[in-house]
C-alpha cells in the first residue's frame, strides 16, 4: 500500500492556479466558472490528504455563499474521509467532488489535466 503524504512539488503551481481563479471567479460573481476550477482542482488534489480535504472545504464554503443545502449535506462527509481515502491511495479517480455526483464515482478526467497529472506527479 502506498501512502499519499506530500503532493509533489510540480503539481503545486497547477493545483494553486485553480485555487487563484476560483477566488478571482468569486470576486467577480462568476459562480459556475468558479465551481469549474474548484472541481478541476479536486482532480489535480484528490491523491494528497492535505489538498484534497482543503478544497471540499473550499466547496463546503461554496455550498454556504450560494445557499445550497445540498452541497453543505454532501461536502461533511466527502470533508471528514476525502483526506484519509487519498492517505490511503483509496479515490475515485476523476471524481470531481462536489455533492452533484456520487463521492465513489470514477470519472473520466479531462484531457489537459492527464497530461498534467502524467508528467509532473
Amino acid at each position: 500500500m502506498k501512502f499519499n503524504i506530500k503532493m509533489p512539488n510540480k503539481l503545486i503551481p497547477f493545483y494553486q492556479k485553480e485555487l487563484e481563479a476560483v477566488k478571482d471567479n468569486l470576486k467577480q460573481d462568476n459562480l459556475q466558472t468558479a465551481w469549474y476550477h474548484l472541481e478541476r482542482a479536486h482532480i489535480i488534489g484528490q491523491k494528497y490528504p492535505y489538498e484534497h480535504t482543503f478544497v471540499h472545504w473550499k466547496m463546503l464554503q461554496f455550498g454556504i455563499k450560494i445557499k445550497s443545502s445540498k452541497e453543505i449535506i454532501g461536502q461533511i462527509p466527502r470533508l471528514l474521509v476525502g483526506g484519509v481515502k487519498s492517505f490511503v491511495g483509496h479515490i475515485p479517480v476523476g471524481n470531481t467532488g462536489g455533492a452533484n455526483v456520487p463521492p465513489l464515482k470514477v470519472m473520466v478526467i479531462p484531457e489537459d489535466i492527464k497530461e498534467i497529472l502524467n508528467s509532473n506527479s
